[in-house]
């Protein structure tokens, strides 16, 4: 596997969209990584990140400068309240590409896994749209049993999102294999040669310069991506 960022990290480029939803604010599709932590750097314009985990629903306001990092199993929602562009890093590159997130639909989809994966894609922004409100629809009757003191709510649909996972596990570990911890036990390669005195790994300094690819829709707007390999993060 290529990694071509340090520690096997993704990166994307991401114009949070403008979409208007049923709640009044515009935005992208809520959802959760299973495995991954994942960190913005605003570049510009505002807005928000909406989370929602046991300690409850938070808005964290995003502007310029902010650097704002979750860990696996923060339930996310960008809010876009003009012009939010932002640096994605997600960690563990590769995981995410290969189906690291899962929306929070309504019970009954997440229930059914061909139904899931049914509306789960998005080949066009038209397709975008209609995964978000659904994705939304779900995340506001998950928050709503949340604030109302449903202690089982976040379990449920941790389970579900477990569920529609099982199949692919073994290939993220394939993947973080190659990828971040492979690049992780490359530097103890290199500190063992450092201790020796030896120079190999710095004879063979180079640049390397990955093209953007995009703008294309993704979970929360319009990406370039910036990973030849796997196509970047799947905001």
């Amino acid at each position: 596997m290529v990694t071509p960022f340090p520690g096997g990290v993704g990166l994307s480029g991401l114009r949070v969209y403008d979409w208007p939803a049923v709640d009044g604010v515009c935005g992208g599709s809520p959802h959760v990584h299973l495995a991954c932590a994942e960190c913005y750097y605003v570049i510009g314009g505002r807005g928000s990140v909406q989370t929602l985990t046991r300690r409850g629903f938070a808005e964290t306001a995003l502007h310029e400068g902010v650097v704002a990092w979750f860990t696996p199993g923060t339930i996310h929602r960008l809010v876009n309240d003009g012009d939010l562009r932002i640096i994605v890093v997600m960690q563990n590159s590769g995981l995410p590409e290969a189906g690291d997130a899962v929306f929070p639909f309504p019970a009954e989809v997440l229930a059914d896994e061909e139904s899931y994966l049914a509306h789960a894609g998005a080949g066009d922004e038209n397709a975008a749209r209609r995964r978000r409100d659904l994705a939304l629809e779900g995340f506001l009757e998950l928050r709503r049993r949340v604030e109302s003191g449903e202690d089982a709510a976040l379990d449920d649909f941790y389970r579900a999102a477990v569920r529609l996972k099982r199949g692919v596990l073994d290939d993220w570990e394939e993947r973080w294999r190659g990828g971040a911890l492979a690049s992780a036990e490359r530097t103890g390669e290199h500190l063992t040669l450092l201790r020796d005195g030896k120079i190999t790994h710095l004879a063979e300094a180079d640049i390397h310069v990955v093209p953007a690819r995009g703008p294309r829709p993704g979970m929360c707007g319009r990406l370039d991506t910036h990973d030849p390999s796997e196509g970047g993060s799947p905001y």
